[in-house]
């Protein structure tokens, strides 16, 4: 492992936390950034991204597109797809469009309607 060329420049680990349906860009012990997603199961598969978030000390590094194409990462190994409800998500996949296959329309209404279904979870 290389050592930062700065103080201010550190290492990030993007890490999957599943289980509270979140993608986190860690540096040291401080979660920088992260995307909250839900797994969706019909009418197939998708992670759902709903919001990215980068903390204030860490914006324009990059975090945020480290992540978006994590999240592409993540769906391909997983056989399964991005349906982005994060416009910032959205936004990336429209630059990116060879790591970010489009979601069937079918997958996006299905991801609206459970984001509908369960208003407090994001």
């Amino acid at each position: 492992m290389s050592e930062p060329k700065n103080e201010n420049e550190s290492r990030i680990e993007i890490r999957d936390d599943r289980a509270a349906g979140r993608l986190e860009a860690v540096s040291g012990d401080e979660v920088v950034g992260r995307i909250e997603y839900f797994v969706l199961d019909s009418p197939g598969p998708a992670l759902v991204p709903v919001h990215t978030v980068v903390e204030p000390a860490h914006e324009g590094k990059g975090i945020a597109g480290s992540l978006a194409r994590e999240l592409y990462a993540l769906a391909e190994r997983e056989h399964t797809v991005v349906a982005p409800l994060c416009p910032y998500v959205v936004k990336w996949a429209e630059r990116h469009p060879a790591e970010a296959p489009a979601a069937d329309p079918a997958l996006l209404s299905a991801a609206k309607q459970w984001l509908r279904a369960h208003p407090g979870r994001f």
